[in-house]
């Protein structure tokens, strides 16, 4: 018996910010947990088809060393045995970039590298697969992200993996770019079994960016540099024009730089869409210049009896 796990993923990197990443989507269940490596500074890996898991810390590790993804693959698959049925993509940190497909893997299979990244997929419905990845992802404007979710997007309009959806992934290391800067894990998100998971990776990546914007809008909070974030949340209200919080932290932060009067049209849109931040909004400190206002208190009271 042999098992066909079909897969297609994407490797990037960007050279002026530093991100690099993996996108990946498979008819194989919690995809995410096998395929996607990366380090910020160091480069991305995509093990599959069959796949090595090795192939991704050492990848990551001969990639720090400097050497080409080319060469990288080279060690990693010469010393194994079963490198006829892997797949591999790898791309450094600074755009290099490498694919290899096994001549055992199974139907259609194979790889297009480039600057900046390499596409690869197995048991794909064709060639166009990996070609309208690679097209797509040297179309798509903005950060690495956006541009990993759009090779996805394409390689699944263009058929995709033969036998079906199950999963998807992305993973994007970019340096302090996790929560509140600990950490280099900028977006790890995973879609383990679902029957759209590119498209709902994509809803959730789309959260996800905006959180990180969030993140960065209360760093700049913490600074005090009020009127710098409230410019961050007004660019994700134009990307996200109905989220509570982000109408209410919004109105927190011009509140701050002495806004009123725009501070209590954002509250008023925040409590309108989620009526139970009216408990917050009442003792938030933030609101400390607005206050004593009529709006601001006959706009509190409201909520307040609507919730009685």
């Amino acid at each position: 018996m042999r098992e066909a796990f079909g897969t297609f993923s994407v490797v990037g990197a960007d050279p002026k910010t530093g991100d690099v990443g993996v996108a990946v989507a498979s008819k194989f269940l919690a995809v995410g947990s096998v395929v996607p490596f990366a380090k910020a500074g160091v480069g991305a890996v995509a093990t599959q088809s069959f796949a090595n898991t090795t192939y991704g810390p050492r990848g990551l590790e001969l990639l720090a060393r400097k050497l080409h993804p080319q060469e990288v693959i080279r060690r990693l698959t010469a010393s194994d045995k079963g490198r006829d049925q892997r797949q591999v993509g790898i791309v450094d940190a600074r755009g290099r970039s490498a694919t290899f497909t096994g001549k055992q893997c199974i139907a259609w299979a194979g790889g297009i590298a480039g600057e900046n990244f390499a596409v690869q997929g197995n048991i794909l419905t064709g060639e166009e697969v990996v070609k309208a990845m690679a097209e797509a992802f040297q179309k798509t404007e903005g950060e690495l992200a956006l541009k990993l979710i759009a090779a996805l997007e394409a390689g699944e309009r263009a058929g995709g993996d033969s036998r079906g959806k199950q999963s998807a992934a992305i993973l994007v290391a970019r340096k302090n770019g996790g929560y509140a800067g600990f950490d280099d894990r900028y977006i790890d998100l995973r879609v383990d079994d679902h029957p759209e998971p590119v498209q709902e990776l994509k809803r959730l990546l789309r959260m996800q960016l905006a959180f990180r914007r969030q993140d960065r809008a209360f760093r700049l909070y913490q600074d005090k540099k009020y009127r710098e974030a409230a410019q961050v949340f007004e660019q994700i209200l134009k990307e996200m024009p109905d989220d509570a919080n982000a109408h209410y932290n919004y109105a927190c932060m011009l509140a701050l730089a002495g806004e009123g009067k725009q501070a209590l049209t954002h509250l008023k849109r925040a409590l309108e869409l989620d009526p139970s931040l009216v408990s917050l909004a009442e003792r938030d400190t933030d609101f400390e210049s607005i206050r004593n206002q009529p709006e601001f208190q006959a706009l509190i009271q409201e909520y307040k009896n609507r919730r009685k």
